[in-house]
């Protein structure tokens, strides 16, 4: 299958790197050409997994988004939420009818990218909970895998074209199964539960060292409380809306092998790679987990009518820290015109 990655980041490299490995034809394009210059001079991503250490030979590292995604079956934006609408923007006059656009995670990009993007009516967005891969970059054209996704719930918008989009992405994938639209989709983001906790109740450490990782010495008791009463708010959200169970509680991450990523947390902190220095204001999980994910957590809560006071109250310590307010923030139901829609209206417009 022909595939573009779009994105420089841990998750586009694994991504890149895995699937070519996998025999799928992959057109890797990232916006930063300095730091895209090694993957170039070698034309292979160094891949680091249980299986060794091997050079990953890429089918084409493409001058453009548009020429990645020309001919793609897949376009696969595995970045921050944050760089999605540019992204989107630089490919929408390119994407073709039948091609799927996989956001993993999308923080309900894959309804946000769509609706403010002018592109063919016949493209399929989707968005799932995680990465696919538990991975991080070790150098300019090197990444390790610690753990891959044997679960990944994805929602489609729009949704009325499910089937046709979870078939395509199975291809690439076969961990991905369907969850419904892209608002159960969006529900099934893990990043706005575990990370604002994390980066949050870790803030002075973080502040403090110049290295710290928050799922080894920052993951206390204290933490975790905070942690599942938030997940216990996102799955409440999710029953009010009506979505069906499994709704992967984040508990079973830290203590079974039923998650998304299976029994993941011990080899996450037993690798070592997330020991690495935060900054508060640029992080990606402030700046996409908090202002965007969690931000659209409280939007949906406060629309659905479900009390999340764990939810609004990290929210407002996120807003305390970078100084500006993130209830009105671009992800939120009132910013994409969606806050006054009933739930009928709501899911009629996500089923397309």
């Amino acid at each position: 299958m022909k595939i573009a990655v779009l994105g420089g980041g841990h998750g586009a490299y694994a991504a890149a790197a895995d699937l070519s490995e996998h025999g799928h034809e992959v057109r890797l394009w990232r916006r930063d050409a300095d730091a895209f210059a090694a993957v170039r001079t070698s034309g292979a991503i160094t891949l680091i997994d249980e299986r060794g250490t091997r050079a990953v030979k890429m089918a084409r590292l493409s001058a453009s988004p548009g020429d990645a995604v020309r001919g793609a079956d897949l376009v696969l934006m595995p970045g921050p939420a944050t760089a999605q609408a540019d992204i989107t923007r630089a490919i929408a006059p390119r994407l073709e009818p039948g091609q799927v656009v996989f956001m993993p995670p999308g923080t309900f990009g894959s309804y946000a990218m769509a609706a403010a993007s002018a592109f063919p009516k016949e493209v399929l967005w989707a968005e799932t909970g995680t990465l696919p891969y538990l991975a991080r970059k070790r150098g300019p054209a090197e990444v390790a895998i610690t753990v891959r996704a044997v679960r990944l719930p994805t929602g489609v918008y729009p949704a009325k074209h499910s089937a046709q989009a979870i078939a395509l992405i199975r291809k690439a994938y076969p961990a991905v199964e369907p969850c419904g639209n892209a608002l159960s989709g969006a529900l099934m983001n893990a990043g706005p539960i575990i990370h604002p906790p994390l980066i949050l109740m870790n803030a002075a450490p973080l502040e403090h060292f110049e290295r710290w990782d928050i799922h080894n010495e920052g993951t206390q008791p204290s933490v975790r409380a905070v942690t599942n009463r938030l997940d216990a708010e996102r799955i409440q959200i999710r029953e009010k809306l009506g979505f069906a169970a499994p709704h992967y509680p984040l508990s079973d991450h830290y203590k079974s092998d039923r998650w998304m990523y299976g029994d993941a947390h011990r080899k996450l902190v037993k690798s070592g790679d997330w020991r690495e220095k935060i900054d508060l204001h640029t992080h990606r999980y402030m700046t996409e987990d908090v202002a965007l994910g969690l931000a659209f957590l409280v939007s949906v809560a406060r629309w659905a009518k479900v009390a999340a006071p764990i939810a609004e109250g990290l929210l407002a310590m996120g807003a305390a820290i970078l100084d500006r307010t993130l209830l009105e923030g671009e992800r939120t139901l009132e910013s994409l015109g969606l806050a006054r829609c009933s739930r009928e209206e709501l899911f009629r417009v996500l089923e397309g």
